[in-house]
């Protein structure tokens, strides 16, 4: 039996008044996930000030057997970093850990705290006229140590790969309090597993991050985006190589989004406008990016690029940024796709990848499959075409009823697209984790070979399995 008012009072103790409340008040908003999905119960929330405190409070917690939450910006997109409802966890926020250490000009590095806001970031790097290459609409409350713990992507991984190639170094403290300190980046290190890439998307199941060395890329010189009407999706797959041969590395995003979806986003959107004339079955948007010495040549090749695209009958009209704030407009009609959804009404929305190579065939598979198997629904498939990510929306019938519809058809449509995403050799997450959201369906669909290994993993680092229980780690089959 747990002596929670024993472990309250020790908690004080380690981290302050200010470090440990049960306030209600100041709790509740922590409590809910970002999506409105899942809202939970804690004993109450830790603020620690550094990485010894939330080494302290580790040991606590494994002296008592209180469970641990990890929490950064709670800005998620499956329910990982909430508590379940029985009220025997506490918050860890990592928030406080928010120092940003001296940018390495010549090494390309910085290390920062595991609350340090995304944003933040990027215009620290930016001071120095460097960059942190990824970003993603939840910039401005994303932590860096939910970006780790996720293994998040965004919409730069074309060229840059998702956190997990950004990552340099790790600080993490451990189930039983150790601090696991690899924050000196090696280029070469055989001493054994790379402890780093194994926390790094574990969802804090396996040890809480707290500090990163990341390492960060030249400040582009210049860019030019293009935005395209095409006639199907299939046609994307091959203007993305043509892209690749034409623009090399200067490719840096790839997006491609379905009709139905601008017309979403210039309803929502009353500023907004369709950059081309006429209106098209499927849109793509590309960002090339170049350095200093090249930045003049951008528009000849987004003129070339249009030009051959048309040429060759992959595109059926096209255009391209002619200054900073055009682009800009482009992208925000790309990033106002899932707000401008929520406004049509509920839907269920899906985090899915596929092979790249496969990926526009799988939509145009899939899209009719779900729309026949239930009727009145409306699928819509966009997201990153360079490295195989669909984002997965089936929009409800007009009408519905949105908690009692996600409930019980809304379900019934992610397992379909689910067992459809397993039927071409996909991952059921491809960017968002997989949290509480995804536990079940990762242990009906998952490779029981990798479900063992998973649970081995976790029962070693994590014996008492105080770290965000219930979260990524499918149940033992009963």
């Amino acid at each position: 039996m747990i002596d929670y008012t024993a472990f309250i009072s020790a908690a004080h103790d380690v981290l302050g008044p200010r470090g440990f409340t049960c306030d209600a008040d100041l709790i509740d908003p922590w409590l809910t996930d970002w999506r409105g999905r899942y809202t939970g119960k804690a004993i109450g929330m830790a603020s620690p000030q550094s990485t010894e405190q939330v080494s302290q409070l580790v040991r606590l917690c494994a002296q008592h057997g209180v469970n641990i939450v990890p929490q950064g910006g709670n800005s998620g997109m499956s329910g990982g970093a909430t508590p379940d409802a029985s009220g025997t966890a506490i918050i860890l926020s990592l928030r406080q850990l928010n120092d940003i250490g001296p940018v390495d000009p010549n090494a390309r590095q910085v290390t920062c705290g595991a609350g340090v806001i995304l944003q933040s970031l990027h215009t620290e790097a930016e001071r120095h006229d460097l960059r942190f290459p990824l970003t993603l609409g939840g910039k401005g409350s994303a932590t860096i140590g939910g970006l780790i713990s996720t293994n998040a992507g965004g919409t730069q991984v074309l060229r840059h790969g998702t956190m997990r190639e950004q990552v340099a170094g790790i600080e993490a403290v451990m189930a039983d309090g150790q601090i696991y300190n690899s924050l000196t980046p090696l280029k070469k290190d055989n001493r054994g597993f790379d402890l780093k890439q194994l926390l790094i998307g574990s969802e804090g199941t396996l040890g809480i991050v707290t500090a990163a060395t990341l390492f960060l890329s030249p400040r582009i010189g210049g860019r030019t985006v293009l935005w395209v009407g095409l006639p199907k999706v299939q046609n994307a797959r091959d203007l993305l190589i043509m892209c690749k041969d034409m623009c090399g590395d200067g490719l840096e995003g790839f997006e491609i989004l379905p009709d139905h979806c601008l017309s979403a986003v210039l309803d929502y959107l009353p500023s907004a406008r369709n950059p081309l004339s006429d209106r098209h079955r499927w849109y793509a948007l590309i960002e090339i990016v170049a350095d200093t010495d090249n930045a003049e040549s951008l528009n000849d090749l987004g003129e070339s690029v249009l030009e051959k695209a048309l040429e060759s009958s992959l595109i059926e009209d096209g255009t391209y940024s002619a200054n900073e704030t055009q682009a800009e407009a482009f992208w925000l009609l790309r990033d106002s796709i899932s707000p401008a959804e929520r406004a049509i009404g509920p839907a269920m929305q899906h985090d899915i990848s596929v092979p790249v190579s496969r990926m526009a065939d799988f939509i145009a598979d899939t899209v009719p499959r779900v729309e026949n198997a239930f009727p009145g629904t409306a699928a819509l498939a966009f997201g990153h075409l360079g490295d195989g990510n669909v984002h997965y929306h089936v929009l409800a019938p007009k009408g519905a009823i949105g908690g009692v519809w996600e409930e019980e058809e809304g379900k019934r449509i992610s397992i379909f697209v689910h067992d459809c995403v397993t039927e071409w050799d996909g991952s059921i997450s491809a960017e968002h984790g997989i949290g509480q959201m995804k536990r079940d369906e990762l242990g009906r669909l998952g490779d029981p070979a990798a479900l063992s290994i998973l649970r081995s993993v976790k029962h070693a680092l994590d014996p008492q399995g105080l770290l965000n229980p219930g979260k990524l780690i499918p149940a033992e089959p009963t």
